[in-house]
């Protein structure tokens, strides 16, 4: 069960948020929410940590594109983020950067953590469910292009009304990234149908 640890204003360059601290277990999570979360399903984005995206501003990702996109989006209207502490698809930041090393010698994403013995993907949703339960939220709108976290919140009981597609620009660098997450791990991006990065 999740347990709100800490609550305070949080001032941002998008707007003024509410940050809250929780924990589930072991598992830390930052909630940041705008306005009241009211309605039927208030829009909900799961972002996953990367520091070297979100922090760095690094291109070889569009994870802080995709952060900064959906604080915006959250915003303009109200909704939550839930920052989750799993840094690079969940096997941390020093694998993330040996996997960084082998893309570049040509490895795509998903074959440098196979050749390094490491998950395609690690992550996982069940304490964001507990944490959105904590919240008393049943009924999302989720802000996302992974199928993978519907399905997860969807059997952790937390109900997906509508996904929200969450479109950045890919850049000269990210381009081959985004193309492996779509055609090997069902990301609907890069303008596909669900039907195309689906197959």
């Amino acid at each position: 069960m999740a347990t709100r640890i800490a609550e305070a204003a949080m001032p941002t360059r998008y707007g003024d948020f509410r940050v809250a601290a929780y924990q589930d277990g072991a598992a830390e999570a930052l909630v940041l929410v705008r306005g009241p979360l009211s309605g039927d399903a208030p829009l909900v984005r799961l972002h996953s940590e990367c520091l070297t995206g979100d922090t760095f501003g690094s291109l070889r990702c569009d994870c802080g594109e995709q952060l900064d996109a959906a604080l915006r989006m959250i915003a303009r209207s109200s909704g939550a983020l839930l920052y989750l502490r799993q840094e690079g698809r969940g096997v941390g930041i020093a694998n993330k950067i040996r996997a960084y090393a082998l893309q570049d010698r040509g490895y795509d994403t998903v074959d440098a953590n196979v050749a390094l013995g490491l998950p395609i993907d690690a992550r996982e949703y069940r304490h964001a469910a507990a944490v959105l339960r904590a919240m008393k939220l049943r009924r999302v709108r989720l802000v996302t292009n992974n199928p993978r976290k519907q399905a997860a919140l969807e059997a952790a009981g937390i109900a997906v009304v509508e996904r929200v597609p969450l479109e950045v620009r890919p850049n000269l660098v990210n381009l081959r990234y985004l193309e492996t997450k779509a055609a090997r791990m069902g990301h609907l991006i890069l303008g596909r149908d669900e039907k195309t990065a689906a197959g």
